[in-house]
């Protein structure tokens, strides 16, 4: 049986389609028009032998067969523009120096600086992972090109890329060692100052009328997640990275306040024509969009 070769294109504006909400925005991006589009859809839906999406109301619905397609989509599409980088910059030498924010650090560093250095073995990397407040000022004095950190409002050379929800966070195993009416101030683990999350947390729970109190202070998040884990404390985090130790805290069952969702954005040097910095930037972006829920990524 001859083997069948799925359309790259029709496989770009169908990931698109399904991140945007809709083809007329995924042509509107790519600069086709929707009837272009939607022939894509009707290509791979051909290839494929089975239908890709259905109507939800004004939207769009995977079905089985969209779901699986689209996660492989992803990999594929990544896999092809990390090729084409590598082909066309064959000869990218240099150097750059990143920085992550510490959530991203064990599940997202490893996987951008190997396809980095397949694409570009001839540029060194220098990695650094580190808390928001540090990451800004190496990247305000020079010492960093790019860095990944939690958008507190006050960068000027940033891009936001998600945008993740906030939640309360206490030990997968048991009931947090708190309850609102036992009349004793919330415990809370967190990293030393200054932490944005820290501050978010007791800003939170003072505009709530919650009375807290600091039980844990960790210089690292490994430690911040034993504490959390172990019981001693409420911690204030995103879903990303959460260990199997700890469980997110439901806000109505245990009387704490709603939480917003909080940005984070790439950050750049400022320098301008800095090649190698904007192709590592590109297998963030991406790395990203495949890691995190569409709903969290910006642009989807």
């Amino acid at each position: 049986m001859r083997p069948t070769n799925l359309d790259m294109d029709a496989l770009r504006s169908f990931m698109i389609g399904i991140e945007a909400g809709s083809f007329a925005q995924a042509a509107d991006r790519l600069g086709r028009s929707t009837s272009a589009i939607s022939a894509q859809l009707k290509k791979l839906e051909d290839q494929t032998g089975t239908a890709l999406v259905r109507r939800s109301g004004r939207g769009l619905a995977l079905t089985d067969g969209g779901e699986a397609l689209l996660s492989y989509a992803r990999r594929i599409l990544s896999l092809n523009d990390e090729a084409v980088s590598a082909v066309q910059c064959p000869n990218l030498e240099g150097w750059v120096r990143l920085g992550v924010q510490e959530d991203f650090g064990e599940t997202l560093l490893s996987h951008v600086l190997g396809r980095f250095a397949r694409a570009h073995p001839k540029v060194r990397i220098e990695g650094r992972i580190g808390r928001n407040v540090e990451l800004k000022e190496k990247i305000a004095s020079g010492q960093l090109d790019l860095a990944l950190a939690w958008d507190d409002g006050t960068a000027t050379d940033a891009e936001r890329i998600a945008s993740l929800p906030l939640c309360w966070l206490g030990p997968a195993e048991e009931d947090p060692l708190w309850h609102a009416s036992g009349g004793e101030p919330l415990p809370l683990a967190v990293l030393e100052a200054p932490c944005l999350l820290r501050t978010l947390a007791c800003t939170h729970l003072d505009r709530a009328g919650i009375a807290w109190r600091i039980a844990f202070v960790s210089p690292s998040l490994a430690g911040l997640w034993a504490a959390t884990s172990a019981g001693l404390g409420v911690a204030l985090r995103t879903p990303f990275g959460c260990p199997s130790g700890v469980q997110v805290l439901e806000t109505g069952q245990h009387n704490l306040p709603r939480l917003p969702s909080l940005g984070l954005s790439l950050l750049g040097s400022g320098t301008p024509d800095n090649e190698i910095s904007t192709h590592l930037a590109t297998i963030i972006r991406q790395a990203l969009r495949n890691s995190l829920p569409e709903a969290w990524v910006s642009g989807s």
